[in-house]
């Protein structure tokens, strides 16, 4: 399987290193959902990508995580339930 990169979250139907790595990341982009935050905020902010020069990269990274952290909240929590939270360096 080859490791996603910043540009893309993954898609497969099971937890990756990449969402234990990114978990903290996905709670903030559903937040920051849930409250109706404008999706170029989000971006700069969670991912620290300048949506003003990059504005078709941003929106795909935006997109991509949000579509995986919503697949986190109704699926892959199960995973982390079963297996233990991703420890924070």
């Amino acid at each position: 399987m080859q490791k996603p990169s910043l540009d893309t979250a993954p898609t497969v139907d099971g937890l990756t290193p990449y969402d234990r790595e990114h978990a903290v990341t996905y709670l903030r982009l559903l937040d920051a959902n849930a409250e109706g935050a404008d999706w170029r905020e989000v971006v700069e902010i969670v991912m620290g990508i300048d949506p003003r020069h990059e504005p078709q990269r941003a929106r795909r990274i935006y997109e991509t995580h949000l579509a995986r952290a919503m697949w986190m909240a109704n699926k892959g929590y199960r995973h982390l339930l079963r297996d233990g939270w991703p420890s924070v360096n």
